[in-house]
């Protein structure tokens, strides 16, 4: 293998070719998140989200060994209909391209992807980070220290509240990546606007994000940046309300001995039947929340 087998899609590639606002978007929430045909949908919703605020979407994901920067209308929905598709992170990406495999990509992988193909921006809902009890499970994403390895400028609605968000920042100022929350002062925790952390840093606009990660790579320090951006108000599931099933939740997948990565898809699930529905509302608001500001900043990047 001589040339690295990746392909951008005729969309993408003309906007490349012309200079012009790209967000790149993972593929997990299509395979993982959601069942079809709502995570096609979703997905659908998603891009149009960018496209309405100017940009190109590019969606990531590995089909049959090749890694594709923005996918087709088919292959979208290809991917939603497909079983048994691997998750993909840093350590399997790899493996999964070499043996010809068809794999969705988690927040590391499609940085590394889309790094790989020169998009500086990437829209998710929220990053892994460490899980509550790691002090004695050791699991800790790999999201965060690609973050701190990979030029990327993540826009997320902040670490997922499942996790142990204090550990999680103490992990990201080690590694020396900034995390900005957008807008307000206290940082957002996924289904709710507000945590009771405060941010390491805040700025109020897409085009100082977009300076910020100009300034970084001026300087030649590696890695990106997290934007932990609130979910809007209407939308948004209060602390209060959301934190007894989180506690219920986490409490289940350890009677259950859930481990490594099925815990996250497993929390969210239970997150989904204990709210009758109402995190994946919430989830699906925030991710085009997400979408928008990403678009904003690519935009700013561009000028």
């Amino acid at each position: 293998m001589t040339t690295l087998p990746l392909i951008l899609s005729p969309d993408v590639q003309a906007a490349k070719s012309a200079g012009k606002a790209i967000v790149a978007l993972e593929s997990t929430i299509i395979t993982h998140g959601m069942p079809y045909p709502q995570n096609v949908e979703t997905a659908r919703m998603v891009e149009e989200d960018v496209r309405n605020a100017g940009a190109t979407p590019a969606t990531i994901a590995v089909l049959n060994g090749v890694i594709h920067v923005g996918l087709t209308d088919a292959e979208l929905e290809d991917l939603g209909q497909a079983k048994n598709v691997a998750k993909l992170s840093r350590a399997d990406m790899a493996v999964c391209i070499a043996s010809g495999g068809t794999g969705a990509t988690t927040v590391a992988a499609t940085m590394i992807a889309a790094h790989l193909a020169g998009i500086k921006v990437f829209a998710t809902g929220g990053i892994g980070g460490v899980h509550r009890g790691a002090e004695e499970t050791f699991d800790i994403s790999a999201d965060l220290l690609e973050l701190a390895q990979t030029p990327v400028t993540v826009v997320a609605a902040g670490p997922k509240a499942i996790l142990d968000i204090p550990k999680t920042l103490e992990i990201l100022e080690t590694q020396g990546v900034p995390v900005i929350s957008y807008g307000q002062d206290a940082l957002p925790a996924f289904w709710s606007r507000a945590s009771e952390y405060t941010a390491p840093l805040r700025l109020d606009s897409a085009a100082e994000i977009a300076k910020a990660a100009e300034m970084r790579a001026l300087m030649g320090l590696p890695g990106g940046q997290l934007i932990a951006n609130p979910i809007p108000e209407s939308d948004e599931i209060p602390v209060d309300v959301i934190t007894p099933y989180i506690e219920q939740a986490l409490a289940e997948s350890v009677a259950q001995g859930i481990a490594a990565k099925q815990v996250t898809p497993f929390l969210l699930n239970r997150m989904f039947e204990l709210t009758e529905g109402r995190s994946l509302t919430a989830n699906i608001a925030l991710v085009r929340n997400n979408a928008r500001l990403a678009a904003k900043i690519a935009h700013s990047l561009c000028a």
